[in-house]
């Protein structure tokens, strides 16, 4: 039952980092540990996706349905694979100079083993991932001209978990085998 919870500034607008989020397909090419992606059908505002997550000795495939708010909100709902349940949302928060982002996870694998390992590195492991979208919008978009100003008040902690390295940040990063 690991959940995460986690709001960062980040200084691109709310379509921006919607677009990047939405983009599914793309994933295996910045997302650490995401070995494969495939839409198997995509709606004006919904998607049905596989992807395909690999660490070391684990690999699994899982399929969920997602629904796309733009450019406010996508929200992921579990379909079939190694899960007993998922449940993960990206709200997209205007802000001056940038935006809000809103993250939400909370899943729980059916293998005991699974779930034992995950337990270990869950929230490093989320953080990277965070950080790996926000790296790709440097990317694509380009470098914020100037310093971004802070989260407005209210739009969540200073030093929101996720901003420094950890124990996950010397490990080797999966290929990118797709």
């Amino acid at each position: 039952m690991p959940t995460h919870a986690e709001q960062r500034f980040v200084p691109y607008r709310p379509d921006q980092m919607f677009d990047l989020v939405a983009d599914v397909g793309r994933y295996p090419e910045f997302l650490p540990w995401c070995v494969a992606a495939r839409i198997k059908e995509r709606g004006e505002n919904t998607l049905v996706a596989d992807l395909v997550i690999g660490f070391k000795v684990f690999r699994e495939t899982f399929t969920s349905f997602v629904t796309l708010e733009r450019p406010d909100l996508i929200h992921v709902r579990y379909a079939e694979g190694p899960f007993r349940y998922l449940n993960n949302h990206w709200k997209f928060i205007p802000a001056e100079r940038g935006c809000t982002i809103d993250f939400y996870v909370d899943f729980e694998f059916r293998s005991r083993i699974l779930q034992a390992a995950i337990g270990l590195v869950f929230n490093e492991a989320v953080r990277l991932m965070v950080r790996s979208f926000e790296r790709r919008a440097t990317k694509v978009y380009g470098a914020p001209a100037a310093e971004p100003a802070p989260p407005a008040p209210g739009s969540g902690p200073a030093g929101t978990p996720g901003q420094s390295g950890g124990p996950l940040s010397g490990l080797p990063r999966p290929s990118s085998a797709c």
